[in-house]
């Protein structure tokens, strides 16, 4: 049995703990337990509000030997902390390592849904990002799992995918590769798979000229059918040897150079959203009013890989 132990940990600056809980007892932390990379994290968010009480067991000398929290009593300890609120059980010391693998390995994962929508309660920036990049692209967010079939057009459970590819690509890109579901005829129940997203914003964040394309743009999505394109990427990435999300990404890139050739660029896009629509482009990449002209023109090849695809 030792002490626990603070060396080698920085101090924060400044922590506002909240008011301290009761009641507390001071447990002991046994070697054999390791420490891990995350305590300091702990330490610089630390809050008695979120602080759950540490499982102990009662040894030999009157300590209590930690066996559920040893990275919240270290970070406590880190913290100037004496004492922390504990829960008391008795276990002989063959039985703690027992106990301690029962309650970890139980533990329910919090789903990226739930995580997102309790952020968002809190205010935390980056929830209040992805929120406002799903209003904007008109996309529900959902807080729990729901069959794809079952799933209203725009809204989606990939909720991980939106977060990484606002990360990687922007807010730009993602709004325009959500709204090039959400403004076309994709809008479809299950069409915002986190394949999907990830494909989209590949694509487009590689070339700017077609992602700032507007109208046109969502005109020759219209002609593309990503239901179809996501079913035919389990046979090419099998064929290519390549993940799904790449195989998407080749079938969109081949559908969308034959439908928006490079020299129909910004320019002249520009030219056409001020005579065909008359929304303002501003803080959203792109947009139009629902129902839309449809794009007639497809590259025959790619189409007929799609086709093929409906029918297997």
């Amino acid at each position: 049995m030792r002490p626990i132990s603070i060396e080698g940990f920085e101090k924060p600056k400044s922590v506002s703990a909240g008011a301290a809980p009761i009641p507390r007892c001071r447990p002991r932390l046994p070697a054999s337990y390791r420490r891990h990379q995350n305590v300091d994290r702990i330490a610089r968010e630390f809050s008695w509000s979120c602080f759950a009480p540490v499982v102990v067991s009662p040894v030999e000398g009157g300590k209590f030997a930690i066996i559920d929290g040893q990275h919240r009593t270290t970070s406590a300890a880190i913290l100037g902390f004496d004492s922390v609120p504990c829960q008391i059980v008795i276990a002989a010391r063959e039985e703690q390592a027992a106990a301690f693998k029962a309650i970890n390995g139980t533990t329910t994962p919090i789903s990226q849904m739930a995580l997102h929508a309790a952020a968002l309660v809190a205010s935390e920036a980056w929830a209040v990002q992805i929120a406002h990049v799903c209003t904007c692209a008109e996309v529900e967010l959902l807080r729990y799992p729901v069959p794809a079939n079952k799933q209203a057009p725009g809204q989606t459970m990939a909720v991980g995918a939106i977060a990484r590819c606002l990360k990687q690509y922007g807010e730009a890109t993602l709004i325009t590769a959500l709204q090039c579901v959400t403004q076309t005829t994709n809008s479809q129940p299950g069409a915002l798979s986190a394949r999907t997203i990830k494909a989209l914003c590949a694509v487009l964040h590689a070339d700017h000229k077609r992602r700032d394309s507007g109208l046109a743009l969502l005109e020759a999505f219209d002609a593309i059918d990503l239901m179809a394109i996501q079913d035919a990427s389990a046979v090419d990435a099998a064929l290519k040897k390549v993940g799904r999300v790449q195989a998407m990404a080749d079938r969109v890139h081949a559908e969308l150079s034959c439908l928006l050739p490079q020299q129909t660029g910004a320019q002249g896009t520009a030219d056409r959203l001020t005579s065909s629509d008359d929304r303002t482009v501003s803080e959203v990449p792109i947009g139009r009013p629902k129902g839309g002209p449809n794009a007639e023109t497809c590259c025959a090849a790619s189409r007929q890989h799609l086709d093929q695809a409906r029918v297997g």
